[in-house]
């Protein structure tokens, strides 16, 4: 499959959508609350898996060369490498996992959904320990557990919004 200019442009939109959510941010410890899962799940669910995955691997390198895209502003490799940087590197496995299951049923859709978020708890927990010397399960407890309601909110409006929006995005990619 070819990157073409419509599939980067809509890449980079998700890219910027992620960027804006994250500043509605609410510090609550190491880990804090943030719109990222809806719109990781939303860039794989509307987008598809390769395209999903892109928007963050963008968004991803975006934050990495310093630009303030990261939750609180915050930007650059120290980011990537401090508590929340394996939740932030899993975002675009969670959102080609998301994007594998758009369009193939809401059943399958969800699951690999779900699927995605566990990767990114996984990631993002492992980090989170290393960073804070602390054993894998205290550090679920700080960067899991306070999210799980939210998260799975998160998904599912995600679900249903990847729903509304991937009809017209495929139309704009599909235009000469």
């Amino acid at each position: 499959m070819r990157l073409s200019t419509r599939r980067l442009s809509r890449a980079a939109l998700m890219a910027a959508l992620c960027a804006v959510l994250s500043q509605l941010s609410i510090p609550i410890g190491a880990v804090p609350v943030t719109l990222q899962t809806f719109v990781v799940a939303l860039a794989g669910g509307a987008l598809g898996a390769a395209d999903g995955g892109l928007a963050l691997v963008v968004y991803l390198l975006l934050g990495a060369v310093g630009l303030p895209v990261y939750a609180g502003f915050s930007g650059g490799v120290g980011a990537l490498l401090g508590p929340t940087g394996g939740y932030l590197a899993a975002f675009p496995a969670m959102a080609f996992l998301c994007g594998l299951g758009a369009g193939r049923g809401v059943a399958l859709h969800a699951a690999l959904s779900l699927l995605g978020l566990l990767v990114v708890y996984a990631a993002g927990t492992a980090r989170l320990a290393a960073v804070i010397g602390a054993p894998f399960i205290q550090a679920a407890q700080m960067g899991v557990l306070p999210f799980v309601v939210k998260d799975l909110a998160s998904l599912a409006l995600a679900l249903a919004a990847s729903y509304a929006v991937r009809p017209a995005l495929t139309h704009l990619a599909a235009r000469s």
